[in-house]
């Protein structure tokens, strides 16, 4: 067992996979020498060479395509898209080439491919720079998507990522990079489209994505100090393939549900989650479902105005015990 940070777990995470299979290689904009404009990838080029460690031009169309194309052709690419708000530059390949090779060949092409990329806000890179995308790509049929908030989960969910037979958008948070964590020894791979209880409770559901987890837990703990609320806290960790059962299971035992969305209010992926416990667990809920969420404006750069628009743990415990009367 090792302390890692979410950073550095990205980095194991990519190797463990590139010695694992040859197979694997990783592109992207300054992923080689430079180690990544956020220091996840550094140590790779060194490690695996230039053959399979490659720096693009700058042009993300060039990055998904080249991977698009090595996917095609039988290796297992990993791309580097630096911030996921450039997902709006080569949207066509997210949208229409990589999700649909599988479908409109009948099979006969396969898209083993994974498309990193930092997202998520609390870094003051402003309104271009910061957004939370899992909303963007979640609804492209043929997409898997995944957000982890652990240095675990990263490599962990990296692995099934990269073993997938599918394309997979792997979101990593920005925010998260210098956080810590205890890491086992050894291979670790982890299951696509699980969610996980981070926080057993009786009183409420909180489910929670990437940075608003440990924010989520902050809020359950003063919750329970400060009024004795007792909130489970999810880590909904993939949007797609989605966990209902764990989801589904924790709101039928607590019968409130709240969910923590840092991604703009309009078109969340809370709203979905709702929908789906409004048809499924319907009558097992105490109260209507509320979604925390940041409001649906371009962030801003400036600290305090982005800590504002931000979910806070402040903000979520203080949403939670409104909503319960306490």
């Amino acid at each position: 067992m090792a302390e890692l940070t979410y950073r550095d777990a990205v980095i194991r995470g990519i190797a463990q996979e590139m010695e694992r299979d040859p197979d694997v290689v990783f592109l992207g904009e300054d992923v080689a020498k430079a180690g990544g404009v956020f220091k996840a990838t550094v140590g790779l080029y060194e490690q695996f060479g230039p053959l399979r460690v490659r720096d693009t031009p700058i042009s993300e169309q060039a990055i998904l395509g080249a991977a698009m194309g090595a996917a095609m052709t039988g290796l297992k690419p990993i791309a580097e898209i630096m911030f996921s708000d450039f997902f709006a530059v080569c949207f066509d390949y997210i949208a229409n080439e990589f999700p649909k090779s599988r479908y409109m060949s009948n099979g006969q092409v396969k898209c083993p491919l994974v498309v990193r990329t930092g997202n998520g806000a609390g870094s003051r890179f402003g309104a271009q720079h910061s957004q939370s995308v899992e909303n963007w790509c979640m609804m492209i049929p043929g997409l898997k998507v995944v957000a982890p908030s652990t240095p675990t989960d990263v490599i962990g969910l990296l692995a099934a990522a990269v073993r997938d037979p599918d394309p997979v958008i792997f979101c990593e948070h920005k925010s998260l990079y210098a956080t810590k964590g205890e890491v086992p020894d050894g291979e670790i791979v982890d299951t696509l489209g699980t969610a996980k209880i981070v926080r057993p409770g009786k009183d409420a559901t909180i489910l929670a994505l990437a940075l608003m987890v440990p924010r989520a837990l902050e809020a359950a703990e003063r919750l329970k100090a400060d009024h004795g609320i007792d909130a489970e806290v999810v880590d909904v960790r993939s949007l797609v393939p989605l966990d209902t059962q764990t989801i589904l299971g924790s709101v039928a035992r607590t019968h409130r549900l709240f969910t923590v969305e840092e991604n703009p209010r309009l078109c969340g992926w809370g709203a979905e989650i709702v929908s789906i416990a409004a048809d499924e667990v319907f009558y097992d809920l105490d109260g209507p479902p509320v979604r925390i969420t940041t409001p649906h404006i371009p962030l801003p750069a400036a600290d305090i105005l982005e800590d504002i628009v931000l979910p806070t743990p402040d903000r979520i415990a203080e949403t939670v015990r409104r909503s319960l009367g306490s």
